[in-house]
């Protein structure tokens, strides 16, 4: 609705006095800054020339007063550089809501709370207040204070686009209808990364990132519902409510190093500092030490894929839920039959291994297995009245002599295929022979959870928040492993069943994780698409027989087209390219990713090629196999396979997943004949 031109003068009006105000606290702030980090560098200067005049309380108080100071003017300096990012966008929304027995009260909402004379002119869009702004439409509305429930009516709800301090345009909306700020958002080109969507959040995004009733949230959402922006936006949610939490305590498990600069710029623009981010193969490595390198999940789908992979069968029994108990049988079989053979002479006494055995079979039996041994050396250590160090790195090599099982996880994760607990399962034993130098990524997940039963998992409780994407990729020995990790942190974990592209393993529904997580947990579902035209969403449905997905971006008109004639990909590309601002040939493997991009790299200018390995890309025009697309989307997409590689039906998760990467525009190059 067209706002009167006595509205749109205020608004004006509002925007000047909001970036006055903005501008004047800055160069407060910009000067209060220098003028204290000049102070601290002063006084440390000082304490450090005179500190033999000063006493030793003295220069306590000083240092401690110092460092306050330094706490305080770091706080300063985190609000300047919010400002900073506001000052010529200062708000994107606003609502009018009259409080019960209150006057009515214009709510502006932008990243950040800028006030002025005790009261706030804009709202950080995080604050309680503006929850109205992404719940509720007109009528009837709530909201939750610090003090309880807070009931009213919003009598107006307005979204802006404010470019360098100027107002470009403004949407009156309800929440009823696909507001136009929302399409308007849609219809552009992708970026070259991730950007925030903190204005045109929509109400069910906004139920899972303000969520702080339970403590492990698990998200099904399908491809285009914005997952991973919501979980984004729920770390700088969490981050804003959760006294004392940073960036440091929070742990992204993002599917690959490419996904992972891709998601780089949302956090900052946020205001937030980046959290830490890693991938599972990257975790994997730091675990499975014994061995130099552990295959990346890339290379894993790779060699099932291009049929390099001679024993599918004994690859999905290891990923399977009945790998867990045959480990977990194998390790109490160890257990039982462990026994320390010999006794330990010191010059003081000799130590028998009946009391050796006692020590490692009931003293210590609480903790896992080879673990006991350096509690059994402290404890010797002590009996004998000898100091720890030198005398308890010996005493751990003697008993580990001893010992009839050595801790040598590489020997022991062997015999396991030749154990009671594995031929049972599996009805018959396996000679598995590790490489020295890389072990593969299904091994890497057994030996962690059996070195992780023998040895104890390392703690962490610098992890405060856990987010894990792609989950459907992980199975549940994976999950078991990070939850005693991270074992008091909460988990936010999103996937799509499917988009699985694991070829072993596949979850009917992401729910079952409650059970592993704990019973805290919330299991929600995003069924709405941002990402794709309504055509293109017609044709994804049709490849898994899906009904229930709606796509909220409106037709653009473009059918999906089809081609069998690769003479065609060059006008193909050189078209697109012309149209749209990022461009992606996405085959199904990466031979087939280098080959395509051997054929046009002399021919297209710009043209790059997609690897694992590889953190910067140029999305504008990118050859990529279907492995590493996950997550990313692009204007228009090019699904390439060579006619004798079409995809099959076994492989039509992955197909899914290359076709809806796709916002605008999507060519089908030998396609599947059964879609």
């Amino acid at each position: 609705m067209a706002l009167s031109e006595k509205e749109m003068k205020l608004e004006k009006t509002y925007l000047r006095n909001a970036s006055k105000e903005i501008s004047n606290q800055l160069d407060i702030l910009g000067k209060e800054i220098h003028v204290k980090e000049e102070e601290i560098t002063e006084f440390k200067k000082v304490l450090w020339e005179d500190k033999g005049s000063i006493d030793s309380v003295e220069m306590q108080t000083g240092l401690m007063a110092s460092q306050m100071e330094a706490n305080f003017m770091l706080m300063k300096m985190e609000y300047y550089k919010k400002l900073l990012k506001i000052q010529y966008s200062p708000y994107f929304g606003r609502v009018d809501f009259k409080e019960d027995k209150e006057g009515k009260k214009a709510i502006y909402i932008g990243l950040t709370n800028v006030e002025k004379n005790l009261d706030y002119i804009i709202y950080d869009w995080r604050s309680p207040i503006a929850s109205l702004f992404y719940d509720y439409g007109i009528g009837p509305a709530k909201y939750e204070a610090p003090d309880g429930q807070i009931n009213g009516y919003m009598s107006l709800r307005r979204q802006y686009k404010i470019e360098n301090k100027e107002l470009i345009r403004v949407f009156d909306n309800d929440l009823n209808v696909v507001d136009e700020c929302l399409q308007e958002v849609l219809s552009e080109s992708s970026s070259e990364k991730m950007k925030n969507i903190v204005n045109t959040i929509q109400g069910e995004q906004n139920e899972i990132i303000r969520n702080i009733s339970n403590k492990h949230l698990i998200v099904q959402g399908i491809a285009g519902s914005g997952k991973t922006s919501v979980a984004l936006h729920r770390i700088a949610f969490l981050l804003y409510k959760i006294k004392n939490l940073k960036s440091a305590n929070v742990l992204i498990f993002s599917p690959n190093n490419v996904f992972s600069e891709y998601i780089s710029d949302v956090l900052p623009e946020l205001g937030e500092d980046n959290a830490m981010n890693t991938t599972f193969h990257d975790f994997a490595q730091a675990y499975a030490k014994e061995f130099k390198s552990v295959e990346t999940f890339t290379d894993f789908i790779e060699r099932f894929y291009t049929g390099k992979e001679s024993d599918p069968k004994l690859v999905s029994f290891k990923l399977s839920n009945k790998m867990i108990p045959v480990i977990e049988d194998y390790c109490n079989e160890l257990e039982n039959k462990i026994i320390i053979t010999g006794n330990i002479e010191t010059k003081f006494d000799v130590i028998d291994s009946e009391y050796l055995n006692y020590l490692l079979k009931e003293r210590f039996n609480k903790l896992p297995l080879f673990s006991r041994i350096e509690k059994m050396a402290e404890h010797l250590c002590d009996k004998i009245g000898v100091s720890h160090g030198k005398n308890k790195r010996s005493f751990i090599k003697q008993i580990k002599e001893l010992l009839n099982v050595k801790p040598d996880f590489k020997k022991i994760y062997q015999d396991l295929y030749k154990s009671d607990s594995f031929k049972k399962t599996y009805n018959k034993e396996y000679y598995l022979r590790l490489n020295v130098k890389k072990i593969n990524y299904e091994d890497a997940l057994c030996f962690i959870y059996l070195k992780g039963i023998l040895n104890g998992f390392p703690y962490s409780n610098l992890i405060k928040q856990i987010v894990v994407d792609e989950a459907q990729d992980y199975n549940e020995m994976q999950y078991i492993i990070l939850k005693k990790i991270f074992k008091n942190a909460s988990f936010t974990v999103l996937g799509d069943v499917n988009q699985t592209i694991n070829p072993y393993q596949r979850y009917e529904t992401l729910e079952i994780l409650k059970d592993i997580l704990d019973e805290n947990s919330k299991y929600v579902e995003l069924t709405k698409t941002y990402r794709s035209s309504s055509e293109i969403i017609d044709y994804t449905n049709k490849i898994l027989g899906l009904k229930h997905i709606s796509a909220i971006r409106k037709p653009n008109n473009v059918p999906v087209k089809f081609r069998n004639d690769i003479r065609k990909l060059e006008g193909d590309i050189h078209d697109l390219k012309n149209r749209y601002n990022s461009v992606a040939i996405i085959t199904k493997s990466r031979e087939e990713s280098i080959s395509i991009y051997n054929k046009l790299k002399d021919k297209i200018e710009n043209i790059s090629l997609m690897e694992d390995n590889v953190k910067d890309f140029n999305k504008n025009l990118v050859v990529v196999p279907s492995y590493l697309a996950k997550g990313l989307e692009f204007d228009s997409v090019i699904s390439y396979t060579d006619k004798e590689n079409v995809y099959t039906n076994d492989e039509r998760y992955l197909f899914y997943v290359v076709c809806t990467r796709c916002q605008h525009e999507l060519i089908v190059y030998n396609g599947p004949t059964s879609f």
